[in-house]
């Protein structure tokens, strides 16, 4: 049986423009659709006068353009980074010759460094923080706080950031408004990632404000959904290999039914996450060293 998930697919924007989506928050989306951005990467700026901005996004001059002209005669305080995807952390290279900020963010990025691993935005292995947080740090700013949510699975260094004075949580591609996130070892780790959806049920927020698509505006159902659908992914793989399917590549043109061939790279990496996990948990076998190409079978 089949999961639903409640992703609302309309966004009213302008590429460059700056948009009031909440009374602290402005949001301007970069000129960079894709299959794995929807419209592009939603910047967001926090407060006024002295701002936040986060996830900067791509190393694209039009779009830190975009940023400075939303941000004229104020302040940029701080850059704040959910992760290290190149259609987030890089643009904090380019802002950093316009203001004086200190970036923030977990850290560098984790083990998936190898071009031969991207089947998204890829990896940008320039970023290093100034200011690295943890879980529960709060970021304080003059009319706004962050409290950042540490999030491992889609990255090892995702985080997210819960804008304390309006229960809001920017969830980066942790919970994105549109897709499940891609996960992809070895950086992207499935057990990690579910652990971290599990958590953000302990948090009653109003809001999600994801990088990519439109707000989440039910939170937990959208949540417990995402579980609800890596479960469901679990036991496709499951009744898959009882009836002798027995490698990744032959399993996700029989679970992704109606996915554009050009996504099955990434369709792939995520099956693969899972078999990890379901291997861990003993409930698959491989044939030797797990990779894509192992032969897998139930035990």
């Amino acid at each position: 049986m089949a999961v639903d998930i409640p992703f609302v697919q309309d966004m009213e924007f302008t590429y460059g423009v700056s948009q009031q989506v909440s009374p602290r928050i402005r949001r301007v989306i970069a000129h960079n659709p894709s299959p794995f951005t929807y419209f592009g990467t939603g910047t967001y700026l926090v407060g006024s006068g002295r701002v936040a901005v986060i996830d900067p996004g791509p190393a694209d001059p039009v779009h830190i353009d975009a940023i400075l002209l939303a941000t004229q005669n104020e302040e940029i305080s701080h850059l704040v980074v959910t992760h290290t995807h190149l259609d987030h952390s890089p643009g904090c290279a380019l802002l950093v010759d316009h203001c004086e900020a200190k970036t923030y963010g977990y850290g560098p990025h984790g083990a998936n460094t190898s071009d031969d691993w991207v089947v998204e935005e890829g990896c940008d292995t320039e970023f290093i923080p100034d200011v690295e947080v943890r879980h529960h740090d709060v970021i304080k700013g003059e009319s706004w706080s962050l409290t950042c949510v540490h999030t491992p699975g889609h990255t090892s260094n995702h985080v997210c950031y819960i804008l304390n004075e309006e229960k809001a949580l920017f969830s980066g591609d942790h919970v994105m408004g549109w897709s499940t996130s891609v996960i992809s070892p070895p950086d992207g780790d499935m057990e990690s990632y579910m652990a971290s959806l599990r958590l953000l049920l302990e948090y009653e927020l109003d809001v999600y404000w994801p990088t990519h698509g439109p707000p989440i505006t039910n939170p937990i159902p959208h949540v417990e959904a995402f579980i609800q659908h890596r479960l469901h992914r679990e036991q496709q793989i499951l009744d898959c290999c009882k009836k002798k399917v027995q490698t990744i590549s032959e399993l996700v043109p029989l679970m992704y039914e109606n996915l554009d061939p050009i996504l099955y790279p990434a369709a792939r990496r995520s099956v693969y996450a899972a078999v990890r996990f379901i291997v861990k948990k003993g409930l698959l076998r491989t044939d030797g060293p797990l990779n894509e190409d192992s032969r897998l079978s139930t035990n």
